[in-house]
């Protein structure tokens, strides 16, 4: 990129009134360079089967270009027009609920040949009218593509070929693997094969799934196919991945596998959601920014994110300028709202945009224009920020899809999911102003971090738990929780002692487990913190060589380890028997880094701080306050200007960040 991207989502087609000319001016002043049009108006640009109306899409360019801001066209293949259900009414994913009723966006079969057909067409005609126009910088496949339940006979025949091939036509080993036999679920002729939808059996269940994600790896590849015959060299393909939604964006993504997904797109992009005013943390916006950046190791664009969203969402002063500064810290190179503006009909009439419903200038709208004109001054030095991490978190869908099956704690009525431990790590780290990286089970470059977070690792394969060996073998530092390496890639429990490959790297054993009832923790780990309580699930731990950082408090459960420490080969590897509250998973995590030899900051939440690299060849550290309080802290770069404010700042000066503040600090 050449510069930093600002912009929001713009429909024409909503507006109530004519409004171009009078949206334009105020863009331009606000300093926004870049709209995405077009990606959910299909019954728009094609009325009726056939008939193509893109006036809009034709009137925005001419504007846009006009006023030298750049466009991003979206395929408008996510939400389907009433006249393809009308004459194909299988279009519509069947799922574990039966046939969906026309109405909601993303209701179809991403797989259907007719849905297929008239998405190829729609989007050949959009980029012939398109694809050549000066404005136009890049194009949005879909938009936060899922597979949508789809679970119709035609997928469900494509899963079987599937399997058929995994298997080698080998049903007496796809019984053995998935543990068919019980309750007579064995399936003994293919033809037999029964609807999946009902199965009851995790493995099968969890393999479906899987199978499902790779739809959606088919389709982004076949659209990109697509567009790339059209599209010209200097113009981008993206995509706008999203999360686990929790109300907000929360978690790894259960319906795509992002990293497989990405191999489609020349740049990544992201949706990002999160809590604000006095919940504001930043947390998700570098939780997935920090996911997206990793897909290809590079930057990306956030091509979604809040202005005012929801009414409780409504930004305090200063929020949405801090709002965007972390987007850009964890190395986006756009930052685009959801919306321009506030929308007068329909689902998402109160999750607003830039201007509210009057279409007047407004503090949200203000404070953009403050951000508009900052990233022109300062955008040269922001854009394309690289960042060289030393610690990376494994995440893993099918670890996450096999806990959805066979929930943590499900028994007791307080289960949690894949992502709670996730983001429990997560957010830690971020506390602790340790930046990370990801990686996934199929990512090849282990060996440059120095240390390795695996979250409750429930199935995997017998290589990647080798090589996580491996990895602390030979220098590496490793952070894993309960749940690890429990099942092989088909959700097959291990029939030898736990944790099963990675027992002589942890040194640690266990033959029981448990959920935790007045059970607190006591040793070093334990000791100062003030919720010592272990939580939701617990490993009996039970050390082989492993030095004992903390073992239960309890008079029953007394004898056995917690959390462990365990040296081995050139490596040092960890392992978190139950869940604990913050201060004592801090207190492991920050033996780790030391052991890892990680610099830890002395700056703490609230105030977070992320470094980079800029084009110039200069580090570039972003200090972001996220509290209503004023914070200090101690500059540590020798000698440096402060982006926003021009000033020069040395070594040993004590930085003021106000409330919801940014200071940007370049090395000189």
């Amino acid at each position: 990129m050449e510069k930093l991207l600002y912009g929001a989502a713009y429909y024409d087609e909503y507006m109530p009134c004519e409004r171009l000319k009078k949206d334009v001016a105020m863009m331009k002043k606000a300093g926004i360079n870049v709209v995405r049009i077009a990606e959910s108006t299909w019954s728009t640009c094609e009325p009726q089967e056939g008939v193509f109306d893109f006036s809009h899409v034709e009137r925005v360019m001419d504007a846009m270009e006009e006023a030298d801001i750049s466009v991003i066209i979206g395929t408008p293949t996510y939400a389907i027009p009433t006249w393809m259900v009308k004459s194909y009414p299988d279009v519509l994913a069947t799922t574990v609920n039966g046939r969906g009723i026309y109405g909601a966006r993303q209701i179809m079969d991403i797989s259907h040949p007719a849905y297929r057909f008239y998405c190829e067409r729609v989007i050949r005609k959009l980029m012939e009218h398109t694809a050549h126009r000066k404005c136009v910088i890049g194009f949005q496949l879909d938009n936060e593509t899922k597979y949508y339940g789809t679970a119709g006979r035609n997928v469900q025949e494509k899963f079987v070929k599937y399997l058929r091939e995994k298997f080698d036509n080998d049903l007496d080993a796809l019984n053995a693997a998935f543990g068919l036999d019980y309750w007579s679920n064995r399936i003994n002729a293919w033809e037999d094969f029964p609807d999946v939808r009902g199965t009851i059996n995790g493995s099968l269940g969890a393999e479906f799934e899987k199978f499902q994600r790779s739809l959606v790896n088919e389709f982004l590849q076949w659209q990109s196919d697509i567009v790339k015959e059209y599209a010209r060299k200097d113009q981008f393909i993206t995509h706008n991945f999203d999360f686990e939604w929790r109300g907000y964006s929360f978690g790894v993504q259960p319906d795509v596998n992002h990293y497989q997904a990405a191999k489609a797109l020349s740049i990544a992009g992201v949706d990002i959601y999160h809590p604000s005013q006095d919940d504001l943390t930043g947390a998700e916006i570098a939780f997935g920014g920090d996911m997206t950046r990793s897909l290809k190791q590079d930057n990306y664009l956030v091509i979604e994110t809040e202005a005012q969203g929801f009414p409780e969402w409504t930004p305090y002063k200063g929020q949405l300028r801090l709002q965007a500064y972390s987007h850009i810290a964890s190395g986006a190179n756009s930052v685009m709202y959801w919306h321009w503006h506030s929308l007068h009909n329909a689902i998402e009439t109160y999750w607003k945009g830039l201007l509210s419903h009057d279409f007047e200038e407004n503090e949200t709208y203000l404070e953009a224009c403050t951000i508009g004109q900052e990233f022109q001054k300062t955008g040269s030095h922001l854009v394309n920020l690289k960042k060289k991490n030393e610690v990376a978190i494994l995440v893993s869908n099918e670890a996450l899809t096999a806990l959805k099956w066979f929930k943590i704690g499900a028994q007791t009525g307080e289960s949690i999911g894949y992502n709670d431990v996730v983001r429990w790590l997560y957010d830690t780290l971020y506390k602790m102003n340790i930046e990370c990286d990801f990686l996934w089970p199929e990512s090849e470059n282990f060996g440059q971090y120095k240390m390795i977070v695996v979250p409750a690792l429930y199935a995997a394969q017998e290589g990647l738990l080798k090589r996580l060996r491996k990895y602390v073998e030979e220098g590496g530092n490793l952070v894993a929780t309960f749940k690890s390496g429990f099942t092989d890639e088909n959700v097959k429990v291990s029939h030898e002692v736990q944790p099963h490959i990675l027992r002589e790297c942890l040194g640690v054993k266990y033959h029981q487990f448990t959920a935790p009832k007045n059970v607190a923790l006591r040793g070093e780990a334990a000791e100062g913190a003030a919720d010592k309580e272990a939580k939701i699930f617990m490993e009996m731990l039970i050390p082989e060589g492993a030095q004992v950082l903390a073992s239960y408090d309890h008079y029953n459960w007394g004898k056995y380890a917690a959390a462990t420490k365990n040296r081995f080969g050139k490596g040092c590897a960890y392992y978190l028997g139950c869940m604990t509250g913050r201060e004592i998973l801090e207190k492991v995590l920050q033996d780790a880094l030391q052991e890892a030899k990680v610099e830890i900051p002395g700056e703490r939440f609230p105030l977070i701080v992320r470094n980079g690299k800029n084009d110039l060849g200069k580090n570039v550290r972003f200090y972001l306050n996220y509290s209503a309080k004023e914070q200090t802290a101690l500059c540590n770069i020798p000698s440096g200007r402060d982006l926003i404010e021009g000033t020069e700042v040395k070594e040993g000066d004590m930085l003021t960040i106000g409330p919801w503040g940014v200071r940007i600090v370049e090395s000189i």
